[in-house]
């Protein structure tokens, strides 16, 4: 029986490794399954651990107020050190581009253990857009024994970079797994769905069912003045365009609160919020008129939902949905954002160009897909 050890630390990785982690539950008779968390995002990581009903077997619990990442990335290195000694894992299978999944992969390269890695070969062809996301995504598939990448111009990426071809499965994106596992949720039970509307309104939020732009933020390489200029963008935007209101739910980071808080606080039509748990942004994203994010999974998620989404960023690892015309870059420059945001809603002929569904990232069956991959590799 193969020893399986899941590692992640972030919401976004939580998310999209659930419903892999709830696919090798479902075939406990032919794996030995352990997954550890280092709760690189503490509060937000839990919500969706709840959601999921995963309880870890391991919580490295490095969270610590605004650290740095030398301090993030030896604290993972040398708590991994005990999980792996403790299990002593055959496989280890690290997801994206995070500090949690390159560090994690570093622990099992030191011990020889194989690396799978999740959603491998996103390149932005920059080593610092995203910062430290492309190097870390690099670093670890420079690691990795087998590379699950989610679509060809991914994989054609790791080919690009001598990485074997027999090394590769193109599986699509788990992320769209666990999109549908919600989306079929409030579907089909009308008392969820009643419940998520009405903690979204305890939240402060009151216009689900009203036009709405739903913003979120939080890359590195936007702390400071990017964060300034996002602001500055949404005041403008909001005083252009009184009936519409712009919901931001605020990350924790205190890079991204403090100047959010203090700039957008008050400000007619935008309405900041706590971050709201996953299932309530699936239920925002599918109601609202359309998305400005620095993200990157929000680039998977909002095409499959037909939303157009504005991208803060100057290049993006995901150009699938670039091409197709669901997604476009806007940069975190003031001017730019509310350029492309007024397009949106005063041009309904580029309005309705953006929101046809695209399916680029899979059709809500990548762990399976995975799963299978692993249990026949030798």
């Amino acid at each position: 029986m193969k020893k399986i050890l899941i590692v992640f630390g972030t919401r976004p990785e939580a998310i999209k490794m659930s419903p892999l982690v709830k696919e090798f539950q479902a075939n406990l008779n032919k794996f030995d399954l352990r997954v550890c968390i280092t709760s690189q995002h503490r509060e937000m990581l839990d919500q969706v651990l709840e959601l999921f009903k995963i309880t870890p077997d391991y919580d490295l619990d490095i969270m610590k107020s605004n650290q740095d990442l030398y301090d993030l990335s030896s604290n993972i290195l040398i708590k991994m050190k005990s999980v792996l000694d403790d299990f002593e894992p055959d496989y280890v299978i690290v997801h994206g581009d995070t500090t949690t999944s390159f560090i994690a992969a570093l622990s099992a390269f030191y011990q020889k253990i194989k690396v799978f890695h999740i959603e491998a070969g996103l390149r932005t062809q920059d080593l610092y857009s995203p910062w430290p996301e492309e190097g870390n995504r690099k670093l670890t598939t420079a690691l990795a024994g087998h590379h699950f990448a989610p679509t060809i111009i991914s994989k054609n990426n790791l080919i690009s970079e001598n990485v074997i071809n027999e090394n590769i499965s193109v599986t699509g994106n788990t992320v769209i797994d666990a999109l549908n596992i919600v989306l079929k949720k409030i579907k089909n039970d009308k008392l969820f769905e009643k419940n998520l509307i009405n903690s979204i309104k305890n939240l402060g939020f009151q216009y689900v069912h009203s036009k709405f732009i739903l913003v979120t933020g939080h890359r590195r390489e936007n702390f400071g003045q990017g964060f300034l200029n996002i602001c500055e963008a949404l005041i403008k935007i909001a005083k252009s365009n009184n009936n519409i209101k712009i919901l931001y739910p605020v990350h924790l980071n205190p890079n991204v609160r403090g100047p959010v808080n203090k700039i957008l606080t008050g400000v007619e039509n935008i309405v900041l919020i706590d971050p709201v748990k996953y299932e309530e942004f699936v239920y925002l994203m599918s109601k609202c008129y359309f998305i400005l994010t620095d993200s990157g999974g929000i680039q998977e998620e909002a095409p499959y939902l037909g939303k157009p989404l504005l991208l803060m960023r100057t290049s993006t690892e995901r150009p699938e949905v670039v091409t197709s015309g669901n997604v476009k870059l806007v940069g975190s420059n003031k001017e730019d954002i509310i350029k492309g945001v007024q397009v949106l809603i005063d041009d309904q002929g580029e309005y309705n160009m953006m929101c046809k569904p695209s399916f680029h990232y899979g059709d809500g069956n990548s762990s399976k897909r995975i799963l299978k991959k692993i249990e026949d590799l030798k």
